[in-house]
C-alpha cells in the first residue's frame, strides 16, 4: 500500500507539473538550447555563448517582466519601444549636454518612463479606447517629441555621454569583459516581480483584473490604480534599460529601441502568458526570454542564415500559442477533477 501510495504521489506530482503553464516554456528552452549547442559547438557552450545570449536576455527581459504583468491583467503596452530611446536621450542630455550630476541624469531618464506609463494608464482607465491603440498613439507621440527636442537642443539625433567610473561600473560595466552587469539587474527585477505577482496579495488582483475586470472591481479591487501602476512599472523598466544603454555604449540614439516592442511580447507569449489575460507566471516569462535570446544569438554561433532565426522564432511563437491553450485546458480539467 505504501508503495502504491508513493507511486500515486509521484504521478500526481508529474501530472501537476505537466499542467503548469511554465512546462511548455521549459520544454521549448531545452529543445532550442540543445539544438544550438549541437550546431554551435564548444564556443556556444562556453562563456562567449552564454554571455552573448544572456546579455540580450537581460535587456529584453527587464522590459518583458512588466509587459507580461500587463498582459496577464488583460492590457498591452507598445510604447516601451519609444520610452527606451526617450529615456536614453534624456539621460544623455542632462548628463552630457548640460553636464549635470549622474544621479540627476539617471533620475531624469527614469522619470520619462514613469510619466509615459502614467499617461498610458490614465488614458486607458479614463476612456474606452483599448490599451493597444492608446499605447501605439503614445509611442508615436513620444518618438516625435524625442526627435524634436533632440534636434532643437542638440541639433543632432544622437548625444554622447561619458559617465563617471562608479556609474559606469553599476550600470554599464562588462564583467570579465563579456557579461554585462545588466544581467545582475535583470535577476533583481525577476526577484521583485516574482514577489509582486506570486507572493504579495497584489498578484491576486492582477490575475483577477485579467480574468474579469468588472467582477474584480465589484469585489473591491482598485482596478484603476492597479492598471495605472502596472503601466508605470512598464514605463520604468523600459526607461531603466534606456539609461543602462547610455552607460554601456556612452551614446543615445533617437532611432533605438523599436525592436523591444515585439521582442518583449514574443518573450511573454513564448513564456506561456495567455493573450486573453488572466494566466501566466514570472518563471514562464523568464524561460520565454531565455528561449528568445538563445535563438537570437544561436544563429550566429551556428553560422546559419539569419532568416532562419526569424523562421524559428515565428514557429516558436505559433507553438507557444497552441501549447498555451493545451496546458490551460489540462490545468482546468485537473482543477475540475480535484473539486
Amino acid at each position: 500500500m505504501a508503495a502504491l501510495s508513493a507511486t500515486g504521489r509521484r504521478r500526481a506530482t508529474l501530472g501537476g507539473l505537466v499542467r503548469r503553464p511554465e512546462t511548455g516554456s521549459l520544454l521549448g528552452f531545452v529543445v532550442v538550447y540543445v539544438f544550438f549547442a549541437v550546431l554551435g559547438g564548444a564556443v556556444f557552450l562556453g562563456a562567449p555563448g552564454w554571455s552573448s545570449w544572456l546579455n540580450i536576455a537581460a535587456e529584453v527581459g527587464i522590459i518583458a517582466l512588466p509587459v507580461g504583468l500587463l498582459m496577464i491583467a488583460g492590457e498591452f503596452d507598445l510604447s516601451v519601444g519609444s520610452v527606451v530611446p526617450a529615456a536614453s536621450m534624456m539621460t544623455a542630455m542632462l548628463g552630457g549636454h548640460y553636464e549635470m550630476p549622474a544621479l540627476v541624469a539617471i533620475l531624469g531618464g527614469l522619470a520619462v518612463g514613469l510619466v509615459v506609463g502614467w499617461v498610458n494608464g490614465l488614458l486607458v482607465t479614463r476612456t474606452t479606447i483599448p490599451s493597444l491603440i492608446v499605447t501605439i498613439g503614445v509611442m508615436f507621440a513620444v518618438m516625435g517629441l524625442t526627435l524634436g527636442f533632440a534636434v532643437l537642443i542638440k541639433g543632432s539625433t544622437s548625444v554622447s555621454y561619458v559617465p563617471d567610473p562608479l556609474t559606469k561600473s553599476l550600470l554599464g560595466r562588462f564583467i570579465n569583459g563579456m557579461f554585462n552587469v545588466s544581467i545582475l539587474w535583470w535577476a533583481g527585477f525577476v526577484a521583485a516581480f516574482y514577489y509582486f505577482l506570486h507572493v504579495s496579495p497584489l498578484g491576486n488582483w492582477v490575475f483577477a483584473l485579467g480574468g474579469d475586470a468588472e467582477s474584480a472591481r465589484n469585489a473591491g479591487v482598485p482596478t484603476t490604480k492597479l492598471s495605472i501602476g502596472l503601466f508605470m512599472m512598464s514605463g520604468f523598466a523600459a526607461a531603466f534599460v534606456g539609461v543602462a544603454q547610455v552607460m554601456t555604449y556612452q551614446t543615445a540614439q533617437v532611432a533605438g529601441g523599436q525592436s523591444f516592442i515585439f521582442n518583449s511580447i514574443m518573450c511573454v507569449v513564448i513564456g506561456g502568458v495567455l493573450l486573453t489575460g488572466g494566466a501566466g507566471s514570472i518563471v514562464g516569462i523568464v524561460l520565454g526570454t531565455m528561449t528568445f535570446a538563445v535563438v537570437n544569438q544561436g544563429i550566429f554561433f551556428a553560422a546559419l542564415d539569419p532568416n532562419i532565426g526569424s523562421i524559428i522564432i515565428g514557429v516558436l511563437l505559433l507553438i507557444a500559442v497552441l501549447s498555451n491553450d493545451i496546458f490551460r485546458a489540462l490545468a482546468l480539467s485537473y482543477a475540475t477533477r480535484k473539486k
